[in-house]
């Protein structure tokens, strides 16, 4: 940017991901409603934790059985209201009744999957078999990691959930782990690259 003359801070970043970050996240959720088969009604769901304003927070995050984003939702509480809530959500942004969810032990998820997707959906309460989830965590937490944290709610919740639908929109998928050469994942990096700019 300085080689072309433009200058501009920090505050102007701020505002372009105030401004942008909402409808980036809309469009991105809307081309993915109502799209996967069988295996995207498969959830692995699970909370992390992130810091506003100096106190904890629960980010809600869901994947399916492909690693793809199902939702992202930050809550100020882990309960039941906020376990409907994700799920209420995660059924809206995809347009999807998932068969099978699986979580770790906590004891509003049972309640909540039942009140919200239905009596036929299958739960599935492991700690192992969402290790999937656990290490994709780490893609929203390497990235706060090396911020100076939030100062407001409403932000914080607007960067994550754009972040994590950027994140999705942006990474390779290969079927069932079979490796494919950079050169390929470089050419469909830059063409999704190009449909977000287009998209802002």
């Amino acid at each position: 940017f300085l080689q072309r003359g433009i200058v501009f801070g920090y505050e102007a970043v701020r505002g372009w991901e105030a401004k942008l970050a909402p409808l980036l996240t809309c469009e991105l959720r809307q081309r993915r409603y109502g799209k996967g088969g069988t295996r995207s009604r498969h959830w692995h769901v699970d909370e992390t934790y992130l810091k506003v304003r100096g106190r904890w927070c629960y980010l809600y995050r869901a994947i399916d059985r492909d690693g793809n984003l199902v939702d992202t939702m930050l809550s100020e509480h882990r309960d039941m209201a906020a376990a409907q809530a994700f799920f209420r959500s995660a059924e809206a942004a995809t347009g999807i009744t998932p068969e099978r969810v699986t979580t770790d032990g906590h004891g509003s998820y049972p309640r909540a999957i039942r009140s919200t997707l239905g009596r036929r959906v299958v739960h599935r309460t492991s700690a192992y078999k969402n290790n999937g989830l656990e290490q994709d965590h780490r893609g929203v937490k390497g990235r706060i990691r090396c911020m100076r944290g939030f100062k407001s709610f409403a932000s914080a919740e607007r960067f994550c959930r754009c972040h994590d639908e950027l994140r999705d929109f942006l990474r390779p998928r290969t079927r069932h782990s079979q490796p494919s050469p950079a050169s390929r994942h470089r050419l469909l990096h830059l063409r999704r690259a190009t449909k977000t700019l287009a998209i802002l």
